[in-house]
């Protein structure tokens, strides 16, 4: 599994959900547009502490954000 992708698609989904723009969580985090649309494209490999501020962000765990897609609960 790669986590990027993972974190990438998480986090795309997440934002899109919660009806955001990429500018809107740069607004909310102080990650730059760049960042967000590397990560969405799985290019970025986020520390924990970058998780973390994300998830906080967009109101969501960071658990969240690593959660795969064959997970239940």
């Amino acid at each position: 599994m790669d986590m990027r992708k993972l974190v990438g698609r998480n986090f795309a989904r997440l934002r899109h959900e919660r009806g955001l723009t990429q500018e809107d969580v740069e607004a909310r985090s102080g990650f730059s547009q760049q960042y967000l649309s590397g990560l969405e494209q799985g290019r970025r490999n986020p520390t924990v502490i970058t998780l973390y501020e994300l998830s906080q962000a967009l109101g969501v765990t960071p658990m969240d954000l690593i959660r795969s897609d064959d997970c239940t609960g």
